[in-house]
């Protein structure tokens, strides 16, 4: 699989750019590395956070906090490296079930908060994954697209660089929309319980 060296490449040469990085982290010093290691982060946090992606969605049981709750019987800690909450079960429901009724929000020292009524609640969450290994194709495809949409400016100036940022976004568009349908495919959706009012027919 490509790595975020290859990602960044794969970016620079859809803006038609012969020069290639040889890392970001540290950047190396060039503007395309210096560029790359800037948005790159922000290009795939965004792209996570727009899609439950197969790869990237967890499920945790929540730690309790004893903090004020407000209006809300219980106050659970965040899990660590959440881009996006998608619901709070208990530990029987399944991942197609319906969410409880849920508040994220920060306390006053910035800590991630998830309110809600559920006791030993878990959650469903979409996580930052940083290792390039685990995306499927079509995401890092979709990946590159992005992050050439944000450095096409800075490194080509005016309008030209205007006109390569949106025609870059175009693609992302279409490739991201292509991913989602291959990613919702792979997933299977089965029962695992029975529903009692149809047990009870």
């Amino acid at each position: 699989m490509a790595s975020v060296v290859d990602l960044c490449n794969l970016a620079l040469s859809r803006l038609g750019d012969s020069a290639t990085v040889a890392s970001i982290d540290p950047p190396e010093g060039s503007a395309q590395a210096e560029h790359s290691s800037r948005f790159y982060p922000i290009a795939r946090d965004s792209l996570l956070e727009m899609h439950n992606w197969k790869f990237a969605t967890r499920r945790a049981v929540l730690s309790e906090l004893t903090v004020d709750s407000f209006n809300w019987t219980y106050a659970y800690a965040e899990p660590n490296g959440a881009l996006r909450i998608i619901s709070v079960l208990d530990a029987t429901q399944s991942a197609e079930d319906e969410s409880y009724p849920f508040a994220a929000e920060s306390g006053e020292d910035g800590a991630a908060l998830i309110y809600t009524n559920l006791q030993d609640a878990t959650v469903r969450y979409v996580a930052r994954v940083t290792d390039t290994t685990k995306f499927s194709p079509l995401f890092a495809d979709a990946l590159a697209w992005l992050l050439a949409s944000h450095i096409a400016g800075p490194l080509i100036k005016g309008t030209a660089g205007q006109a390569a940022a949106k025609a870059c976004y175009a693609n992302f568009n279409l490739v991201f929309s292509y991913a989602k349908v291959s990613d919702a495919n792979q997933r299977k959706s089965e029962p695992t319980h029975t529903p009692g009012w149809i047990a009870g027919r």
